[in-house]
């Protein structure tokens, strides 16, 4: 015990020798004014690795009942069961109290992956949208592609656009659907590479579900910048992210149809970039409503720590320990 007690220490110094001070004070001074002490857990856990938790999604499209038994023997469970609004049979996502990561799969071509490893969290956004057999679906922002597998899981979309304006990630979404989804529905899928910000006048009223996860502050990751310039100019940048945001969720309710609905996520803690974004366009589109998700919030608040104190139509995520999920803010909207 004492020699594990002595390696997690170490550990524990050596990664934290490697948080970017740059960044993390810049999170000091403006989580501590929006989340008060909550700031100082979530910070434990955001700033040492050691306590991160990994989920495993399976992939119905390459099922294997020993995967299965494999996660429970190793202390898996599922993630998402109970009186959930939404939970289709066939997503199966499944998690640990412990932190760990199960081993990554290869990509390998011609082969499928029997599942997809990612923060538990990422799967709230696709349980908000509530994707049913032959809508159309347009996931924004995609790459990695985690949340369009994800969707896929759930059901089998009239057609399912997936859309990355950064050309690098553009290929890395590319490999993910090539990992997960079999040739035949391969063909419902589209990938471009448009400017989300565009996609609004150039499909417009085309889509009953879109998934907004912007491009944000990613807390986690920037934390961990090696590079002080590139944090510092990062830091610079935030600045401008709510705007493109805004910009990329104006777009989305033209995509839309009237009577659809869209959800919009990040992986920050940023006021800024959540709840700001969300209160700016529902007081400058006549066209948009707030749809309450707190029953999805409620069923899951066993296995997520929520921020208290938002409205029905959002939810925060918060990371803690044995729970470190997020952050991952979600907020659904409906066109009318």
């Amino acid at each position: 015990f004492l020699l594990s007690l002595k390696l997690e220490n170490q550990m524990k110094g050596r990664l934290q020798k490697q948080i970017c001070q740059v960044v993390l004070d810049h999170f000091e001074k403006q989580y501590t004014t929006e989340l008060g002490d909550t700031w100082t857990s979530v910070r434990d856990v955001l700033t040492c690795p050691l306590y991160w938790q990994y989920a495993v999604l399976l992939n119905k499209f390459s099922q294997s009942a020993e995967l299965e038994n494999t996660l429970r023997v190793k202390g898996y469970h599922p993630a998402f069961q109970g009186p959930l609004p939404y939970l289709p049979a066939s997503l199966k996502c499944y998690i640990r109290r412990t932190p760990g990561k199960f081993p990554a799969q290869k990509h390998q071509a011609g082969k499928l992956k029997e599942y997809y490893l990612l923060n538990a969290a990422s799967v709230l956004p696709v349980l908000a949208l509530e994707v049913k057999d032959g809508e159309d679906v347009l996931d924004l922002c995609a790459a990695p592609g985690g949340k369009s597998v994800a969707i896929l899981q759930c059901a089998y979309p009239g057609r399912f656009h997936c859309n990355e304006y950064d050309d690098l990630r553009s290929r890395w979404l590319k490999q993910t659907t090539e990992s997960f989804i079999p040739d035949p529905l391969i063909n419902v899928i589209t990938v471009s590479e448009l400017d989300g910000r565009q996609i609004g006048n150039l499909k417009p009223e085309l889509y009953d579900k879109v998934l907004v996860d912007a491009p944000c502050s990613n807390d986690r990751s920037w934390l961990f910048s090696s590079d002080i310039q590139q944090a510092t100019h990062r830091l610079i940048q935030r600045k401008e992210l709510s705007s493109l945001q805004f910009q990329l969720l104006r777009s989305a309710i033209k995509a839309v149809r009237p009577g659809g609905s869209l959800v919009y996520s990040t992986c920050t803690l940023s006021q800024a970039e959540n709840s700001n974004v969300i209160n700016l366009v529902l007081n400058s589109c006549s066209n948009v409503v707030p749809v309450d998700i707190s029953e999805m919030a409620k069923a899951v608040s066993q296995e997520f720590a929520f921020l208290s104190g938002l409205q029905q139509h959002e939810l925060l995520v918060l990371p803690e320990k044995g729970r470190a999920w997020g952050p991952m803010y979600v907020a659904k909207l409906k066109k009318v």
